[in-house]
């Protein structure tokens, strides 16, 4: 793959984004857009008024392959793999012995396969692990050939309906294999209706070679614009979702997390499959003991003045003792108020509960609130 002098790597729409004006970074080894010209506040709003199309190419994409591959790769997530339907995808955590994340995942089940996407600043590390812990059960294929777009907004499903007639018989987190009619070529791409801002949508991954004639065909579109890692950064926070690097990492448990939804009754205590995943004992105990049982739990704030709050500002109770610490924050584009997401000890979690964030040595009062923040508007049908 190219690369530029700064030895980032390149998405296959690298020149597309600088066509369109976009401010380039550097992002979990790749040269990506931050934004465009019509800046962060106005992505963000047109994502949640209509639809926005993010490059999320650094994003890793793998095959699971084998009669065993399900049960193989279920010893490695507290989730249940195996029973999950064809055509049909989740959320994961690949864990490692201590309960900590490695990275969050979404996998789905296929006839032949699991195609799993994963992390981009983790990829490397996750594929490798899983190869060691499973390769031997299952084929592991990372597939490096394929982009991946995001199509995300109420009106995403107008837009690629137009290209792909079908796409809008699919519910949140369905899928399948679409031709997509790109001006004169027919596109090929494997996709879902999911996503990671919080609004109806679809993620779409399609050969590299192919991935600049789709991104400009779905551009093509009245409802659609390019959207860069700045508003995608809003659009999920004002979801509640955590970032992996930020709000979850190996240090931290999936109950801490409060991802527990995420792990299904079978996996839990007392369940047909219970355990059998890294950490297991640690979490099966953090679920039976309730907050009480955890050292600290993620939670949802809202500054309670119009101070930004940004990630790794110390959090005190009243008194002033040091309680915890921000893990994502900024001013919401859609609740037009700062909002934050954070780790406190249980006391401190009950919903109404008042702390402060120090900002520039002065506290800003905060209250403990509920997520998502924004509701969401997954399409369930």
């Amino acid at each position: 793959m190219a690369t530029t002098p700064d030895n980032l790597l390149l998405t296959p729409l690298n020149d597309l984004h600088i066509a369109l004006g976009a401010r380039m970074v550097p992002f979990a080894g790749y040269s990506m857009p931050v934004q465009y010209p019509a800046g962060l506040m106005a992505e963000h709003h047109h994502t949640r008024s209509a639809a926005g199309l993010f490059d999320v190419s650094h994003m890793g994409q793998l095959r699971l392959v084998g009669p065993d591959a399900a049960a193989a790769f279920e010893s490695l997530i507290p989730v249940d793999v195996i029973d999950l339907p064809v055509g049909k995808q989740r959320y994961g955590l690949l864990l490692n012995d201590e309960g900590g994340i490695i990275d969050d995942l979404m996998f789905f089940k296929r006839e032949s396969d699991i195609f799993v996407i994963v992390n981009g600043a983790c990829k490397v590390g996750d594929i490798a692990h899983i190869q060691a812990k499973i390769g031997a059960r299952c084929q592991v294929i990372p597939m490096p050939e394929r982009a991946l777009l995001a199509l995300q907004g109420p009106q995403a499903v107008n837009a690629l309906s137009r290209l792909a007639p079908g796409v809008e018989k699919l519910v949140f987190m369905t899928g399948g294999n679409f031709t997509v009619q790109g001006g004169t070529q027919a596109i090929e791409v494997f996709l879902t209706r999911s996503g990671y801002t919080g609004e109806d949508g679809f993620e779409i991954s399609v050969h590299a070679s192919q991935a600049e004639a789709l991104a400009k065909a779905l551009l093509a579109q009245p409802e659609v614009k390019p959207i860069g890692l700045g508003a995608r950064n809003s659009l999920r926070l004002e979801a509640g979702l955590p970032l992996y690097g930020n709000d979850i990492d190996n240090s931290t448990t999936p109950v801490e997390a409060a991802l527990g939804w995420a792990m299904q009754k079978v996996r839990r205590a007392d369940g047909a499959r219970a355990g059998g995943f890294p950490g297991a004992a640690k979490i099966l105990a953090q679920l039976a003991g309730g907050a009480t049982g955890l050292p600290r739990k993620r939670v949802g704030l809202i500054a309670l003045e119009r101070v930004p709050v940004r990630e790794h500002t110390e959090l005190q109770d009243l008194s002033g003792q040091r309680i915890g610490e921000v893990t994502s924050g900024l001013l919401g584009p859609t609740i037009d108020k700062p909002v934050a997401m954070g780790y406190v000890p249980p006391a401190f979690a009950v919903l109404g509960t008042r702390i402060n964030a120090i900002v520039r040595g002065k506290p800003v009062p905060m209250e403990v609130v509920a997520m998502p923040f924004v509701p969401t508007r997954y399409y369930r049908g």
